[in-house]
């Protein structure tokens, strides 16, 4: 009997898990990491911090692998489980990203916290001209930037906008799925990569004959899947998509270097016909520590950038059209970035630190009266 006590002690409940999820979701952590040999740890303000909790064993990560990949029989999770990518819910508390994944022969997991609700522009300190890159009905419409910086809950809040104003069906290709979104004045259809389509490609594909009128592909990972939201965009659809880039220069480089040499010149001019905006953040501290602001560089294609974008001997006049161009909208990383400095949304320091020319920012903050 002691042996079973000690056993069972080694693993860690379901109602535990759920406590330091709920805690976590409570504590607006934006990451929670279990590993065997530490405590849980959280991300917050984008440092990692240990949990006042036990250290983990092989058992604890092992049923909470079990538990977030949602296997009931343990040999067949140990069997067929080395990568896991997913979703989990606690009602009426917070979703999660889920990542369970070996390493050194035990199981690890990290979670991204995903709010039940979408949050409006206002809510998340976005630039008001989002509101107007809502409203476009067709086109390809980027969000980029780093890992972490808020895409997918920019995608959610434009998705959001969009449903609270048009009658539209509306896609959504994920992997998994992140917001839930609730039936208003569109229609919304949400389907995972795994459960419900085979590949982002696939899904797009198929979306095509699903009477879209926007398809939101959650991430842009190959020539395939870049190609048919190219083609979708072209047919009269609003494709908005996220991309691992940090900002305007490196997205347009990154879509055209999905092609073949021999391709770019039809490439350039398809991504120039098609291509409505890009939106790239990245989260900073807040000025009081105790949340995030994003930093957006902002593109809205207009004539000059559509001739730019055509035409690879002028793509370095790109950033420039964007900085002269704020009363359209438009705006650089370092523009936004004097812009929260004044508004004292976040200190001169973070902003420097963000800033791709911290000089240059610090001399046009002295020089403001």
């Amino acid at each position: 009997m002691e042996t079973l006590k000690k056993t069972r002690n080694k693993r860690m409940s379901q109602i535990n898990l759920n406590q330091i999820l709920s805690f976590a979701a409570q504590k607006e952590v934006s990451d929670i990491h279990f590993q065997v040999g530490i405590p849980p740890m959280v991300r917050h303000m984008g440092q990692l911090y240990l949990l006042k909790y036990p250290v983990l064993t092989e058992a604890d990560t092992l049923h909470i692998g079990q538990t977030l990949a949602k296997y009931e029989d343990e040999e067949k999770f140990k069997k067929e489980v080395r990568d896991y990518d997913g979703s989990f819910a606690i009602a009426e508390v917070a979703r999660f990203r889920v990542n369970v994944f070996r390493q050194n022969n035990r199981y690890a997991a990290v979670l991204r916290l995903i709010p039940l609700k979408a949050r409006t522009f206002a809510e998340l300190n976005l630039p008001k001209v989002l509101e107007q890159i809502s409203d476009i009905h067709r086109g390809l419409i980027l969000i980029t930037g780093a890992t972490g910086n808020g895409k997918s809950t920019t995608l959610a809040a434009i998705i959001n906008y969009i449903n609270q104003k048009r009658r539209a069906h509306i896609v959504t290709i994920e992997d998994p799925i992140e917001f839930i979104f609730e039936k208003n004045q569109s229609i919304i259809s949400q389907r995972e990569i795994g459960p419900d389509t085979e590949s982002f490609a696939t899904a797009l594909r198929a979306a095509l004959r699903q009477d879209p009128d926007i398809i939101m592909v959650g991430e842009l990972r190959d020539q395939q899947t870049v190609d048919t939201c190219m083609k979708a965009a072209e047919t009269g659809h609003l494709i908005m998509a996220s991309i691992h880039t940090p900002d305007i220069m490196h997205s347009i480089n990154r879509i055209l270097s999905y092609f073949p040499s021999e391709e770019q010149s039809s490439a350039r001019q398809r991504l120039a016909d098609n291509l409505m905006a890009i939106i790239s953040q990245q989260l900073l501290p807040n000025l009081e520590k105790t949340g995030l602001i994003p930093a957006c560089e902002i593109m809205l294609v207009n004539k000059t950038i559509k001739m730019c974008l055509k035409n690879p001997e002028k793509a370095d006049e790109i950033l420039k059209h964007v900085a002269k161009n704020r009363d359209l909208g438009m705006q650089t990383f370092d523009q936004h970035l004097i812009e929260l400095v004044k508004g004292r949304k976040v200190s001169l320091e973070d902003a420097m630190v963000a800033s791709e020319q911290s000089d240059q920012i610090q001399r046009d903050l002295t020089l403001e009266p």
